[in-house]
């Protein structure tokens, strides 16, 4: 197999995410909930330090998401037919996404109200 050029590999990525972003619901909720958080850390402005957490664990969700929609399609390639394995696999990867969101709903909430208790309070 040739070997691509980065600009392609690159075209192909931003094409994988946008297919996910047209055919999968939960990446569009998951995208609009980063949108929406990231305005709120926007109006609490946030430091640099909180944004870069912030972004991680946005970005974690979404890859989460992505990596899932990408095992379940494989899965459907290799065993088309229902089986506890493939169905095994799809929950496992749906685990992911659950846990990776956990985290991050975790991070923000740490993240907000440190923000808002600073606020309140006057500390820096």
């Amino acid at each position: 197999m040739a070997e691509r050029s980065f600009a392609r590999a690159f075209a192909d990525a931003i094409d994988g995410i946008a297919t996910t972003l047209r055919e999968q619901r939960n990446f569009r909720v998951q995208l609009a909930i980063g949108i929406a958080v990231a305005i709120a850390a926007a109006l609490l402005r946030f430091d640099a330090v909180r944004w870069a957490v912030l972004v991680l664990a946005i970005g974690a969700v979404l890859a989460a998401e992505l990596f899932n929609t990408s095992l379940e399609r494989a899965v459907d390639c290799a065993s088309p037919g229902t089986s506890q394995a493939a169905r095994a696999a799809k929950h496992a990867g749906a685990g992911a996404v659950l846990a990776t969101s956990v985290a991050a709903a975790l991070a923000g909430a740490i993240l907000f109200g440190t923000a808002l208790w600073s606020r309140v309070h006057g500390a820096p």
